[in-house]
């Protein structure tokens, strides 16, 4: 994979996710249109600051990952009741701090005995992601969905595992949460990064998002898909390409200059090709004890990105700054014939 991609092109590679070793296709982009970027103001590139609400809940999962790390951490975590997973007003207070403001995209994973078929109630993995699954419409999540967006934040979609390839399913998700949020959404990404690629994408455009950010690699940081968000049918529609997973860097605890190089070569490459520069930091993340050097991490990675003039913000607002629609009101227009209950291979 080039280092330093050609603006518009990037390789055709297949990314692995390390949770589940399911594969995420970068299908051929190379000939995609592309969204040319001026990033807004005198910015020298764009920073999407992003964030996967996938298990805001640790719980009785602390059972499972002592039987693999840390037992005695995570056995205290089981017993008291602690959930060092929930991070939203520490992540809203760091962000605010900063004076700037991030996505966080909402996960609607189906019920594994109520929703899915009988096969899959014996994969031990698959009872791993029920026991996280949480409902975006209880009272603690609905209140931090509503506090976010009434705090300047971006709320967006986290499609559940088998929705890149279940379409009604991604409908039902939408509609869930619009109606916590009482408001439209307009993007966010796939979970476990899973695409069909275009097909997701235009189930994302039918049902009426304006963006993904699902386009990317757990395992690898870089601009693999070139450093402009792609168009890829011709229209308003966007895919902002992921640069950085934070799983994907070294360790910050155990080596932080790696991990800043890594950031600070992936800063300084944006700020002289005028990208636009997307990642992610799950919510568990920024808990200090459970994954020590991150939420430090991500303070100066922001820190620094000003430094080099960029502009920090969720996707959506720099949609909206490149639509010349500051008040995030556009909406892209939705073809009904586009949407087509097909069963699509991921």
């Amino acid at each position: 994979m080039a280092e330093t991609p050609t603006r518009g092109r990037a390789e055709t590679e297949v990314a692995t996710d390390d949770d589940r070793s399911s594969d995420v296709v970068f299908d051929r982009v190379a000939d995609l249109p592309r969204a040319r970027v001026d990033p807004p103001g005198d910015a020298s590139f764009a920073l999407c600051l992003t964030h996967d609400v996938d298990r805001p809940f640790k719980g009785i999962r602390s059972l499972y990952y002592a039987l693999q790390e840390r037992p005695t951490h995570h056995l205290r975590t089981a017993v008291s009741g602690d959930n060092p997973y929930w991070q939203f007003e520490e992540i809203m207070a760091l962000e605010d701090q900063l004076g700037v403001r991030s996505a966080f995209y909402f996960l609607n994973e189906q019920h594994l005995l109520a929703d899915r078929p009988a096969r899959e109630w014996l994969s031990p993995a698959n009872w791993v992601q029920h026991l996280g699954r949480y409902d975006v419409t209880g009272d603690g999540i609905a209140g931090v969905i509503r506090d976010l967006d009434s705090g300047g934040w971006e709320v967006g979609l986290h499609g559940s595992y088998h929705s890149a390839d279940e379409p009604k399913r991604l409908r039902e998700e939408k509609a869930t949460l619009e109606d916590v949020l009482d408001g439209p959404i307009a993007g966010g990404r796939q979970h476990y990064l899973r695409l069909s690629v275009p097909e997701t994408w235009r189930y994302h455009r039918a049902i009426g998002l304006e963006y993904d950010a699902s386009l990317g690699s757990s395992t690898g940081c870089g601009f693999h898909a070139g450093y402009d968000p792609i168009r890829p049918f011709g229209d308003d529609f966007l895919v902002f390409p992921l640069t950085i997973m934070e799983q994907a860097l070294p360790d910050p605890d155990s080596q932080p200059c790696g991990a800043r190089q890594t950031c600070e070569r992936l800063l300084t490459e944006a700020a002289e090709n005028g990208a636009v520069m997307t990642v992610l930091w799950h919510p568990r993340y920024f808990s200090d004890r459970e994954f020590p050097g991150y939420r430090t991490l991500y303070r100066w990675l922001i820190e620094r990105a000003r430094e080099l003039g960029a502009w920090i913000g969720p996707p959506r607002a720099l949609q909206a700054a490149l639509e010349g629609d500051s008040d995030g009101s556009h909406r892209a227009e939705t073809d009904p014939a586009e949407f087509r209950f097909t069963q699509v291979k991921s």
